[in-house]
């Protein structure tokens, strides 16, 4: 307890020294109030800079938790002004290679001998980030491979600048009204979360095999293998990838590529991620995409994941749907299921907001397209509607970004929007489909079922009333004979409607349990229940089309 206190305390006096000497007196006056610290401010401080320039310049001298936070702000140009969105861009991970016994490491984390496990075993780190440090080996087999081992104490280190970042977050909320309307507290919860996940080297490996198996069949990409003996929460091993990076033209020219093809490849990969099997890479840059000798995409690094659940597939389809085909009434219909909290005020400005961005789509060049620029503007106007949407919503958000910045560096006409139609058919496609249907129609009838299963019970309650002569009804009767024959009709209708409903449920049940007798596969009683669901359908639909006549 003691030791972690310390460890705070330093982290609090290297926090104030780095703030002072960048020119934030004020926030560094706050925090030495509330750690009971002397605030002693030197004569170096920061005042040719802008006040951008010296927050990225603090940001980057914290070290990597804070750099990291700063690159997951450079996105939000619905919440910062551009000049400070451009600075955070600029932001550099800047980490001093680590000294680590590499051979005790691997020894001691999986009780081997490093001569009989490898043929040759690089000691200088190929590439150092901030969690972790890259190194590349051969195996006894002759597999290049490469281990991705944890930074020493890093942990700790998180978790330290991660217990800093709430308490600054609360100085600034509580002194500053300019952080008021930013929501920091949200922001470092969710980047805590997105930060803890990225830590766990299990969750990569279990990241990548499920990137392996969705991708299984797929020509145009390709998983590196995981060497699971050889890998736990401290050691990653996987298959090494000869490749290029993907924004390489040169490189990808030497291999007989065409960079626009592989430009829309990697896009649909993207798009196949999040539409197919919702999960997709969360941070899609150009450092962490290859490309292969035989033109296969490789996606990697990844330790940022991003899940949508199917209820939220549908949703987030939805969304697609009326957005292409500019629909902004859908459009809020389906903001208001997908969002987490949401106080809208005027919905007539919120749907000429949405309009003005549908049109701004479907009318710009393809050159003035950035699909950057137009999620943000979207995100924006959810903002100032307080629509606050799940946390998928915005990993995605920022991955389209990414992708497509990436995409344009090597193809700069390409088309984010008409990449997405094909997809929008193939949606509109399954949607028709005998399986969707049944499948929507079984959770239709799930839905009604348990409506009747109360229904008897809320009758029950009207009539008891009802006797008691306690039921008040307030009605204004014109004409009688013709209420009534409205009446009778729709009991009648209620009547048919139930029993539609209870022989479409007898007929699922016969369908999935194939009751006998069976002609093929198909049950006989599962046919006639069919026919006369269809039967009952129709004679419902035409007394409601008698009765608008």
């Amino acid at each position: 307890m003691l030791d972690k206190q310390q460890r705070k305390l330093k982290r609090t006096s290297r926090l104030i020294s780095v703030l002072a000497k960048y020119g934030f007196k004020d926030i560094v006056s706050r925090i030495g109030g509330q750690n009971d610290q002397k605030t002693n401010f030197s004569d170096e401080t920061d005042t040719q800079n802008t006040v951008y320039e010296r927050i990225r310049m603090a940001l980057e001298e914290l070290g990597p938790s804070f750099v990291k936070i700063g690159q997951a702000f450079s996105n939000r140009e619905d919440m910062l002004p551009k000049e400070m969105i451009a600075e955070l861009q600029n932001l550099q991970d800047r980490v001093e290679v680590q000294d680590l016994d590499l051979d005790a490491i691997l020894e001691e984390q999986f009780s081997i001998n490093i001569s009989d496990t490898f043929q040759s075993l690089d000691r200088k780190p190929i590439a150092s980030a901030s969690i972790a440090q890259v190194y590349k080996a051969i195996l006894k087999d002759g597999s290049p491979v490469v281990l991705k081992v944890k930074r020493q104490g890093i942990q700790e280190v998180i978790e330290d600048d991660l217990l800093l970042m709430k308490d600054l977050a609360k100085i600034l909320n509580t002194y500053f009204e300019f952080a008021q309307h930013l929501d920091l507290n949200k922001a470092i919860a969710t980047f805590e979360k997105s930060l803890l996940t990225e830590l766990s080297l299990v969750q990569e490996k279990e990241n990548i095999q499920k990137f392996a198996f969705n991708f299984k069949n797929n020509k145009n990409t390709y998983v590196p293998k995981v060497y699971e003996e050889l890998s736990n929460n401290e050691v990653l091993c996987m298959e090494f990838i000869d490749g290029v990076k993907v924004t390489d033209l040169e490189g990808l020219k030497s291999y007989g590529l065409n960079p626009e093809v592989i430009a829309d490849r990697g896009l649909q990969l993207f798009l196949a991620q999040i539409l197919d099997y919702g999960f997709f890479h969360a941070d899609p840059h150009a450092g962490n995409i290859l490309v292969k000798p035989d033109g296969r995409v490789v996606f990697i690094d990844l330790g940022a994941a991003g899940t949508i659940f199917p209820q939220d597939k549908e949703l987030l389809e939805n969304f697609i749907i009326n957005f292409i085909s500019k629909r902004p009434k859908k459009l809020i219909e389906v903001i208001k299921k997908m969002a987490v909290e949401i106080d809208i005020k005027d919905e007539r400005k919120l749907e000429n907001d949405l309009q003005e961005v549908l049109d701004f789509v479907h009318s710009a060049s393809l050159e003035n397209i950035d699909a950057g620029f137009i999620l943000n503007k979207l995100r924006a106007i959810l903002m100032e509607n307080k629509v606050n949407m799940p946390e998928y919503f915005y990993l995605l958000v920022r991955g389209i970004s990414l992708i497509e910045s990436v995409g344009r560096k090597i193809n700069p006409n390409m088309d984010l929007v008409k990449s997405i139609e094909p997809y929008v058919k193939k949606i509109m496609l399954k949607r028709i489909s005998p399986s969707y249907l049944y499948n929507k129609g079984i959770k239709r009838v799930e839905e009604i079922a348990e409506h009747i299963d109360v229904l008897p019970r809320e009758i029950s309650m009207v009539l008891t009333k009802a006797n008691e002569g306690s039921l008040i009804l307030n009605t204004e009767v014109r004409n009688l004979p013709k209420t009534n024959n409205i009446i009778q009709r729709g009991f009648h209708d209620l009547i048919l409607a139930l029993i539609l409903c209870a022989n479409m449920i007898a007929t699922a049940i016969l369908w999935v349990g194939k009751a006998e007798p069976l002609v093929g596969q198909v049950p006989v009683l599962g046919i006639i229940g069919l026919v006369i669901s269809l039967f009952l359908l129709v004679v419902l639909c035409l007394r409601m089309l008698r009765k608008n006549k």
